[in-house]
């Protein structure tokens, strides 16, 4: 399956169905909460569906700081991407999980050159 973000650093794989899961449903409980509009959960999902707690990078070795510096640019740029590209596809009757996915799929394969 393809990585949402380069969990390939880390050893750790989001494929594109549990971002979309994950995505969809942190979208729906969100937006029905009072005060939370779309763009603030369409964000807070982004972030917190693309980089899970547990890809947190583990020791303080040189080789995992590196490690950590590629994944920190990696994730800024794909959040910066996909709150800026993607965040458009969610309304408030439906998350347009799959067409987030597609898009954040899309700024992250383009982050991951750079």
């Amino acid at each position: 399956m393809v990585c949402v973000v380069l969990g390939l650093l880390m050893g750790t794989h989001l494929s594109m169905a549990d971002f979309q899961m994950c995505y969809g449903s942190c979208f729906v409980l969100c937006v029905f909460k009072p005060g939370e509009n779309v763009f603030k959960c369409a964000y807070q999902c982004l972030k917190d569906c693309l980089l899970p707690p547990s890809a947190s990078p583990p020791g303080s070795s040189a080789v995992s700081t590196l490690s950590a510096d590629r994944l920190d640019a990696s994730y800024f740029c794909t959040l910066g991407c996909s709150t800026s590209m993607c965040t458009h596809f969610s309304t408030k009757t439906n998350p347009g999980e799959k067409e987030v996915g597609g898009c954040v799929e899309s700024c992250s394969g383009m982050c991951s050159k750079h």
